[in-house]
Protein backbone atom coordinates (compact mmCIF):
# COMPACT_ATOMS: atom_id res chain seq x y z
CA UNK A 1 0.00 0.00 0.00
CA UNK A 2 3.23 2.10 0.83
CA UNK A 3 4.46 1.44 -2.12
CA UNK A 4 0.99 2.13 -4.14
CA UNK A 5 0.99 5.75 -2.41
CA UNK A 6 4.25 6.91 -3.06
CA UNK A 7 3.94 5.94 -6.68
CA UNK A 8 0.73 7.69 -6.90
CA UNK A 9 2.08 10.73 -5.58
CA UNK A 10 4.90 11.00 -7.69
CA UNK A 11 2.42 10.72 -10.90
CA UNK A 12 0.57 13.72 -9.38
CA UNK A 13 3.34 15.58 -8.69
CA UNK A 14 4.61 14.82 -12.16
CA UNK A 15 1.65 16.16 -13.48
CA UNK A 16 1.38 18.76 -11.83
CA UNK A 17 4.74 20.52 -12.61
CA UNK A 18 4.47 19.96 -16.33
CA UNK A 19 1.36 21.80 -16.40
CA UNK A 20 1.83 24.67 -18.42
CA UNK A 21 -0.23 27.00 -16.15
CA UNK A 22 2.08 25.58 -12.71
CA UNK A 23 5.62 26.23 -14.77
CA UNK A 24 4.95 29.59 -16.28
CA UNK A 25 4.03 30.63 -12.56
CA UNK A 26 7.30 29.27 -11.01
CA UNK A 27 9.40 30.49 -13.56
CA UNK A 28 7.82 33.81 -13.44
CA UNK A 29 6.24 34.88 -10.09
CA UNK A 30 9.17 33.09 -8.65
CA UNK A 31 11.72 34.04 -10.57
CA UNK A 32 12.77 30.74 -12.30
CA UNK A 33 15.46 29.89 -10.52
CA UNK A 34 14.71 28.77 -6.90
CA UNK A 35 10.65 28.12 -6.54
CA UNK A 36 11.00 27.47 -2.75
CA UNK A 37 10.50 29.98 -0.20
CA UNK A 38 12.45 32.71 0.90
CA UNK A 39 13.90 34.22 3.70
CA UNK A 40 13.26 38.15 3.66
CA UNK A 41 15.19 40.91 4.92
CA UNK A 42 12.44 43.24 4.81
CA UNK A 43 8.28 42.89 3.66
CA UNK A 44 8.85 44.17 0.17
CA UNK A 45 11.78 42.05 -1.26
CA UNK A 46 12.13 40.52 -4.66
CA UNK A 47 11.15 36.57 -4.25
CA UNK A 48 14.19 35.58 -6.37
CA UNK A 49 16.45 37.50 -3.42
CA UNK A 50 14.98 36.28 -0.65
CA UNK A 51 14.52 32.31 -2.11
CA UNK A 52 18.22 32.44 -2.76
CA UNK A 53 19.12 33.53 0.92
CA UNK A 54 17.37 29.99 1.50
CA UNK A 55 19.53 28.73 0.12
CA UNK A 56 22.89 30.00 1.67
CA UNK A 57 20.93 29.77 5.12
CA UNK A 58 21.05 25.77 3.98
CA UNK A 59 24.40 25.38 3.08
CA UNK A 60 25.74 27.16 6.31
CA UNK A 61 24.52 24.45 8.20
CA UNK A 62 26.26 21.42 5.90
CA UNK A 63 29.17 23.73 4.55
CA UNK A 64 31.70 21.60 6.44
CA UNK A 65 30.88 18.75 4.31
CA UNK A 66 31.26 21.01 0.86
CA UNK A 67 34.06 21.13 -1.51
CA UNK A 68 35.50 20.14 -4.85
CA UNK A 69 35.50 16.35 -3.46
CA UNK A 70 32.35 16.23 -2.02
CA UNK A 71 28.89 15.27 -4.03
CA UNK A 72 25.30 16.45 -3.32
CA UNK A 73 22.10 14.93 -4.15
CA UNK A 74 19.07 17.68 -4.26
CA UNK A 75 16.11 16.01 -4.01
CA UNK A 76 13.44 17.43 -5.92
CA UNK A 77 15.55 20.03 -7.59
CA UNK A 78 13.48 22.22 -9.56
CA UNK A 79 15.10 24.50 -12.21
CA UNK A 80 18.18 24.01 -10.31
CA UNK A 81 18.76 27.26 -8.73
CA UNK A 82 20.10 26.03 -5.51
CA UNK A 83 22.25 23.23 -7.76
CA UNK A 84 23.87 25.74 -9.18
CA UNK A 85 24.53 27.97 -6.60
CA UNK A 86 26.19 24.78 -4.40
CA UNK A 87 28.16 23.75 -7.77
CA UNK A 88 29.38 27.14 -8.39
CA UNK A 89 30.32 28.32 -5.01
CA UNK A 90 32.04 25.04 -3.70
CA UNK A 91 32.92 23.30 -6.62
CA UNK A 92 31.16 20.25 -5.58
CA UNK A 93 29.55 17.49 -7.69
CA UNK A 94 25.72 17.65 -7.25
CA UNK A 95 23.04 15.25 -8.36
CA UNK A 96 19.88 16.66 -9.10
CA UNK A 97 16.76 14.26 -8.77
CA UNK A 98 13.65 15.72 -10.04
CA UNK A 99 10.30 14.14 -11.59
CA UNK A 100 9.11 16.76 -14.30
CA UNK A 101 10.89 16.47 -17.20
CA UNK A 102 9.79 20.36 -18.38
CA UNK A 103 11.60 21.87 -15.33
CA UNK A 104 15.03 19.39 -16.26
CA UNK A 105 14.88 20.59 -19.47
CA UNK A 106 15.20 24.27 -18.13
CA UNK A 107 17.47 22.92 -15.95
CA UNK A 108 19.56 21.38 -18.08
CA UNK A 109 19.67 24.57 -20.37
CA UNK A 110 20.77 26.66 -17.48
CA UNK A 111 23.00 24.80 -16.23
CA UNK A 112 24.96 25.13 -19.89
CA UNK A 113 24.22 28.64 -20.22
CA UNK A 114 26.01 29.21 -17.29
CA UNK A 115 29.00 26.41 -18.22
CA UNK A 116 27.81 24.36 -15.28
CA UNK A 117 27.17 20.83 -17.16
CA UNK A 118 30.62 19.26 -15.84
CA UNK A 119 29.20 19.91 -12.36
CA UNK A 120 25.73 19.13 -12.16
CA UNK A 121 23.95 15.31 -13.25
CA UNK A 122 20.20 16.14 -13.85
CA UNK A 123 18.21 12.85 -13.45
CA UNK A 124 14.81 12.64 -14.08
CA UNK A 125 13.10 10.01 -11.14
CA UNK A 126 11.59 9.44 -7.88
CA UNK A 127 13.33 10.33 -4.56
CA UNK A 128 11.47 7.28 -3.77
CA UNK A 129 13.75 5.35 -5.19
CA UNK A 130 17.09 7.29 -5.50
CA UNK A 131 18.96 5.30 -8.23
CA UNK A 132 22.35 5.81 -6.57
CA UNK A 133 24.46 2.86 -3.92
CA UNK A 134 24.40 3.24 0.06
CA UNK A 135 26.33 5.49 1.36
CA UNK A 136 27.20 7.94 -2.23
CA UNK A 137 26.42 11.32 -1.05
CA UNK A 138 28.03 13.61 1.36
CA UNK A 139 24.87 16.39 1.70
CA UNK A 140 21.52 14.99 1.22
CA UNK A 141 19.29 18.41 0.15
CA UNK A 142 15.72 19.06 -0.37
CA UNK A 143 13.74 22.42 -0.94
CA UNK A 144 9.52 22.27 -0.59
CA UNK A 145 9.91 18.68 -2.26
CA UNK A 146 9.27 15.79 0.67
CA UNK A 147 5.29 17.39 1.04
CA UNK A 148 4.72 15.92 -2.53
CA UNK A 149 6.03 12.63 -1.13
CA UNK A 150 3.05 9.73 -0.71
CA UNK A 151 5.38 7.53 1.71
CA UNK A 152 7.55 10.18 3.19
CA UNK A 153 9.04 7.28 6.01
CA UNK A 154 9.85 5.43 2.51
CA UNK A 155 11.31 9.06 1.18
CA UNK A 156 13.73 9.45 4.27
CA UNK A 157 14.92 6.08 4.45
CA UNK A 158 15.90 6.92 1.29
CA UNK A 159 18.03 9.80 1.47
CA UNK A 160 19.81 8.75 4.56
CA UNK A 161 20.39 5.29 2.69
CA UNK A 162 22.52 7.06 0.34
CA UNK A 163 23.99 9.39 2.98
CA UNK A 164 27.54 8.77 3.72
CA UNK A 165 28.48 7.98 7.29
CA UNK A 166 29.23 11.81 9.26
CA UNK A 167 27.28 13.07 5.77
CA UNK A 168 24.48 15.67 6.37
CA UNK A 169 21.12 15.14 5.97
CA UNK A 170 19.27 18.97 5.30
CA UNK A 171 16.08 20.79 4.02
CA UNK A 172 12.97 22.79 4.70
CA UNK A 173 9.46 21.66 3.22
CA UNK A 174 5.95 23.31 4.18
CA UNK A 175 4.76 21.63 7.08
CA UNK A 176 1.12 21.78 9.02
CA UNK A 177 1.15 23.06 12.74
CA UNK A 178 0.22 20.70 15.29
CA UNK A 179 -3.76 19.85 15.18
CA UNK A 180 -4.26 22.31 12.72
CA UNK A 181 -7.66 22.21 11.20
CA UNK A 182 -7.88 20.50 7.52
CA UNK A 183 -9.96 23.12 6.11
CA UNK A 184 -7.43 25.89 6.77
CA UNK A 185 -4.84 23.86 5.15
CA UNK A 186 -7.22 22.89 2.20
CA UNK A 187 -6.56 25.70 -0.06
CA UNK A 188 -2.98 25.12 -0.21
CA UNK A 189 -3.27 21.20 -0.35
CA UNK A 190 -5.83 21.62 -3.43
CA UNK A 191 -3.28 24.44 -4.92
CA UNK A 192 0.10 21.64 -5.14
CA UNK A 193 -2.17 18.68 -5.39
CA UNK A 194 -1.22 16.57 -2.47
CA UNK A 195 -3.54 14.95 0.39
CA UNK A 196 -1.77 16.32 3.66
CA UNK A 197 1.12 17.84 5.42
CA UNK A 198 3.65 16.83 7.91
CA UNK A 199 4.13 18.27 10.69
CA UNK A 200 7.96 19.50 12.49
CA UNK A 201 7.70 17.11 15.20
CA UNK A 202 6.48 13.96 12.45
CA UNK A 203 10.11 14.75 11.25
CA UNK A 204 12.01 15.20 14.18
CA UNK A 205 11.15 11.98 15.33
CA UNK A 206 11.51 10.01 11.50
CA UNK A 207 15.00 11.73 11.52
CA UNK A 208 16.10 10.34 14.95
CA UNK A 209 14.40 6.91 14.39
CA UNK A 210 16.93 6.54 11.04
CA UNK A 211 19.58 7.22 13.64
CA UNK A 212 20.44 10.80 12.91
CA UNK A 213 22.23 12.64 15.69
CA UNK A 214 22.07 16.67 16.08
CA UNK A 215 18.93 16.46 14.68
CA UNK A 216 17.24 20.12 14.71
CA UNK A 217 14.49 22.07 13.35
CA UNK A 218 14.43 25.82 12.72
CA UNK A 219 11.17 27.39 12.58
CA UNK A 220 11.11 30.25 9.98
CA UNK A 221 7.33 30.13 9.68
CA UNK A 222 6.63 33.90 9.71
CA UNK A 223 9.18 34.26 6.35
CA UNK A 224 6.83 31.66 5.08
CA UNK A 225 4.11 34.55 5.61
CA UNK A 226 5.89 36.99 4.17
CA UNK A 227 6.40 34.98 0.87
CA UNK A 228 2.72 33.96 0.12
CA UNK A 229 1.93 37.99 0.86
CA UNK A 230 4.54 38.90 -1.60
CA UNK A 231 3.16 36.16 -4.12
CA UNK A 232 -0.10 37.73 -3.49
CA UNK A 233 1.49 41.37 -4.41
CA UNK A 234 2.69 39.58 -7.89
CA UNK A 235 -0.65 38.06 -8.52
CA UNK A 236 -2.91 41.21 -7.84
CA UNK A 237 -0.89 42.99 -10.48
CA UNK A 238 1.25 40.43 -12.49
CA UNK A 239 4.00 41.61 -14.74
CA UNK A 240 3.54 41.36 -18.54
CA UNK A 241 5.44 37.72 -18.21
CA UNK A 242 3.08 36.69 -16.07
CA UNK A 243 -0.05 37.51 -17.73
CA UNK A 244 1.49 35.60 -20.85
CA UNK A 245 2.41 33.00 -19.42
CA UNK A 246 -0.53 31.53 -17.30
CA UNK A 247 -4.16 31.80 -18.33
CA UNK A 248 -6.74 34.30 -17.07
CA UNK A 249 -8.34 31.23 -15.26
CA UNK A 250 -5.46 30.18 -13.45
CA UNK A 251 -4.52 33.77 -12.32
CA UNK A 252 -8.28 34.07 -11.18
CA UNK A 253 -8.05 30.99 -9.33
CA UNK A 254 -4.56 32.14 -7.32
CA UNK A 255 -6.56 35.57 -6.73
CA UNK A 256 -8.58 32.71 -4.66
CA UNK A 257 -6.47 30.68 -2.94
CA UNK A 258 -3.51 32.67 -2.25
CA UNK A 259 -5.53 34.92 0.13
CA UNK A 260 -7.01 32.06 1.91
CA UNK A 261 -3.33 30.50 2.56
CA UNK A 262 -2.07 33.72 3.66
CA UNK A 263 -4.72 33.64 6.32
CA UNK A 264 -3.51 29.85 7.15
CA UNK A 265 -0.34 31.05 8.07
CA UNK A 266 -1.21 34.68 10.01
CA UNK A 267 -3.55 31.94 11.94
CA UNK A 268 -0.40 30.00 12.91
CA UNK A 269 -2.06 26.34 11.17
CA UNK A 270 1.31 26.13 8.58
CA UNK A 271 4.72 25.88 9.60
CA UNK A 272 8.02 26.12 7.30
CA UNK A 273 11.66 26.09 8.00
CA UNK A 274 14.68 23.34 8.08
CA UNK A 275 15.27 20.56 9.44
CA UNK A 276 18.99 18.87 9.78
CA UNK A 277 20.43 16.28 11.22
CA UNK A 278 24.17 13.64 10.59
CA UNK A 279 24.33 10.35 9.90
CA UNK A 280 26.57 8.47 12.60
Amino acid sequence: MAEDNAAQAADVARTYYNAGDVDGFYAHAWGGEDIHFGVYADAHEAIDVASRRTVERLAAKVCDALGSDSTVLDMGSGYGGAARWLAGQFGCHVVALNISEVQNRRHRELNSERGLDGLIEVVTGSFHDIPAPDARFDVVWSQEALCHSGDRPSALREAVRVLKPGGHLVFTDIMAAEGAPEEELRPLTQRLAITEFATSRFYEEQLRALGLSGVDFEDLSDHMLTHYERLLEEVRSPAPGLVNAVSAAYLERLGTSLPQVVAACRKGHLRWGTLHGCRR
